[in-house]
């Protein structure tokens, strides 16, 4: 199955794939997982049933099998499922996922997702996660940091030996910002630009009241995973 055109405003370079949102599938194959594991891991039951969404080359998703949990891996990129092994992969864009009346514990949304420039994809996300959780559940979202856009450029040098750098992140109207990253290995060098929309606390809140959910707990100290179970 081949990819379709790369979105306007999004692109990527360096070796291998282009996702249609400009990521590599060789570079999301190599990145290190950090703490989502734990995160994700103390803020549900053990062995719950998690739905993925936007898996990418599965990073999170394969420590989560390991920890026991039964995980449903949702990507539209054919190539980045290609990557994922032990878990239920469905390849389709979020916004449009059929997957009849299934439910499941927990819904995660993560990759800055919610960030997304265009308003009808947000609410088309959130309209998922909200469809898919199961009463008594709960969607676990990842947002954006205060100082993600600020103080740029700046990099960061991995453990395992690979430099990530935001090089920028520039207003291009109606709230929106076209950011550059860098990433660089000893072997290979990869770039990826995408719009990202700021959210305020409020109006983060906001979106999730609109789709049927609240905020039930914000799970790290820097606020950037939240935890949120339907109205």
């Amino acid at each position: 199955m081949s990819e379709r055109a790369v979105r306007e405003g999004y692109a990527g370079t360096g070796p291998g794939a282009i996702t249609p949102d400009g990521c590599a599938v060789e570079l999301y194959a190599r990145l290190a997982v950090g703490d989502e594991p734990d995160v994700i891991a103390a803020a549900v039951p053990a062995g719950s049933s998690i739905l993925e969404l936007g898996c990418g080359a599965g990073r999170v998703t394969h420590p989560l099998i390991g920890r026991g949990f039964d995980v449903t891996a949702v990507d539209e990129s054919a190539q980045m499922l290609e990557q994922v092994r032990g878990a239920r992969t469905v390849c389709s864009p979020i916004e449009s996922l059929d997957l009849g009346d299934e439910t499941f514990d927990v819904v995660m949304l993560a990759s800055f997702l919610v960030h997304s420039g265009d308003h009808q994809v947000r609410e088309g996300l959130l309209r998922t996660c909200r469809r898919y959780v199961r009463d008594g559940g709960s969607v676990l979202l990842q947002r954006e940091g205060e100082d993600y856009h600020v103080r740029l450029p700046r990099e960061r040098v991995h453990p395992a030996g690979y430099t990530t750098r935001i090089v920028s992140s520039d207003p291009v109207g109606d709230g929106v910002h076209s950011v550059h990253v860098g990433y660089e290995f000893e072997d290979a060098r990869w770039t990826q630009t995408f719009l990202s929309r700021p959210l305020s606390k409020e109006q983060f809140e906001g979106y999730l009241e609109a789709a049927g959910l609240r905020v039930d707990r914000y799970l790290t100290d820097d606020g950037i995973w939240v935890r949120a179970v339907p109205k």
